[in-house]
């Protein structure tokens, strides 16, 4: 019987023999016949292309020829992956919005490990939203309550995973486009190091922002993915050839005497009661497996969230300029909204606001990764609003919502360092409530050893949502 109880747990039965990548992709397919015109996690789905792929690994397998070791797993990937012979919508109206002339560096990768690609995902418009609805495609249903926020922009990534879907997919993360739909929808979430994961292929929002990463059910599964996507690539100048760990054999290293710092001044920034019992209670965690949990005081995270939102919007609207100007009725009301403000944003101010981050990225690295190894914090003050929340208002009213749902999460992709999104409960109303592990730069290893020693310690990653069950 096919289960996908994790990624690694669906690897490990294909390569015993347990269960062969037809049937494993067989059986997401039919889940997704089944429930994806209610969660419309995906845009595009490729059957025929899946089983093909599937038909061919089972093959080698058979001839002891194993790829690597997502081999047959079933994925899916954002829609804003190129990825030959499909159409990259981004999440617009236009169906071939963005084209590369080559696949996407990070999903290449990852189909050369093996993995089976499923088809392409939902997302919100141009990647330009914290809470996942689309005007174009239909909003991305959270599965544990359908007529609640996903979180966005990754929002069919986090419903796939969530609902069974598929073992694990590719989200992006310019603001909290992982992280916010990982713990909206119950799962984990990774947004890497910048520069960890190439962008190559991929649709840019804010190129000095955006992150490529892993979702799937577990840290252990994040650490296989992101070992089959990181390194450097020729075809991005800003992938970094900082060298790679092995995440995968770093699972199971100790957190005995590892300093985990609690970040107090978010955990005040209006996290409703039970939101802010969660994540102490998954701090309290680390201490019974004999990390030092204490208080620790950060730079002005504030001041980072501005100067990236600002970074992040003037980038954004110079990406998409020739959409605003030719074709503006295509887009949604929010989207436009976004980019006419980002084309207001003048030089100066983007400069400005570039040394800025610069200058406050050194003074977090000073003043804090001396006293911890790695931050827990929330990714979001409260769990999944109705989705009435992310489409109904007018458009001011939106975008501070909006901007409401990521300022927790946006200060560490200006910052640049791997952050790791994690389920440690549920509200009264059956919601799941998340937290973040924040590391050091290029220092995933000791980011997912802890959210791994957590997961050991913990169930709240196994729980799958009625409607998927």
């Amino acid at each position: 019987m096919v289960e996908l109880t994790s990624l690694a747990a669906v690897a490990a039965a294909i390569r015993h023999g347990k269960v062969s990548p037809v049937e494993v992709t067989r059986y997401c397919l039919d889940r997704i016949a089944r429930l994806d015109g209610r969660l419309r996690a995906f845009i595009t789905v490729d059957a025929d292309g899946a089983l093909a792929a599937a038909r061919r690994l089972e093959a080698e397998a058979a001839r002891g020829q194993w790829r690597g070791p997502l081999h047959g797993v079933p994925l899916a990937f954002k829609d804003l992956c190129a990825i030959g012979g499909l159409p990259t919508s981004c999440g617009t109206r236009a169906r071939d919005y963005f084209t590369a002339e080559q696949d996407c560096t990070a999903v290449r990768r990852l189909l050369d490990a093996g993995g089976v690609n499923l088809g392409k995902l939902n997302m919100t418009e141009l990647a330009m939203g914290a809470l996942g609805d689309n005007p174009h495609h239909g909003h991305a249903r959270n599965p544990w309550a359908p007529e609640h926020c996903t979180g966005g922009s990754s929002s069919g990534s986090g419903v796939a995973v969530a609902a069974g879907l598929a073992a694990g997919a590719i989200g992006t993360d310019t603001g909290g486009s992982i992280r916010l739909p990982a713990a909206f929808c119950g799962i984990t979430g990774l947004k890497p190091t910048y520069g960890r994961v190439s962008r190559a292929g991929a649709m840019a929002l804010s190129w000095s922002n955006d992150h490529i990463g892993p979702m799937a059910r577990t840290a252990a599964d994040c650490a296989l993915m992101l070992q089959a996507m990181a390194g450097p690539d020729p075809l991005d100048a800003t992938a970094s050839v900082h060298p790679v760990d092995d995440y995968v054999a770093a699972l199971d290293g100790p957190v005995r005497g590892l300093r985990i710092g609690v970040a107090e001044a978010l955990l005040g920034q209006g996290l409703t009661a039970e939101m802010q019992a969660a994540v102490r209670a998954a701090a309290s965690v680390f201490g019974t497996l004999g990390a030092r949990v204490e208080a620790v005081r950060l730079p002005d995270l504030q001041a980072v969230a501005d100067v990236t939102g600002l970074i992040s919007r003037s980038e954004g609207s110079t990406l998409h300029a020739g959409l605003l100007r030719d074709r503006p009725e295509e887009l949604g009301a929010f989207t436009r909204a976004r980019l006419e403000l980002g084309l207001g944003v003048p030089a100066f101010d983007y400069l400005q606001a570039l040394r800025l981050r610069a200058r406050l990225a050194r003074s977090f690295i000073r003043e804090v990764w001396g006293e911890v190894d790695a931050l827990v914090a929330p990714v979001i003050a409260e769990p999944a609003p109705p989705l009435s929340f992310a489409v109904e208002g007018d458009v001011q009213t939106i975008v501070e919502r909006q901007g409401r749902f990521s300022r927790l999460t946006r200060p560490f992709n200006g910052l640049g360092m791997p952050a790791l999104s994690l389920p440690c409960g549920f509200s009264a109303a059956g919601l799941p409530l998340g937290f973040q592990l924040v590391g050091r730069p290029f220092d995933e290893a000791i980011v997912l050893r802890l959210g791994h020693a957590y997961q050991g310690a913990t169930d709240w990653h196994r729980r799958v949502p009625a409607l998927a069950a």
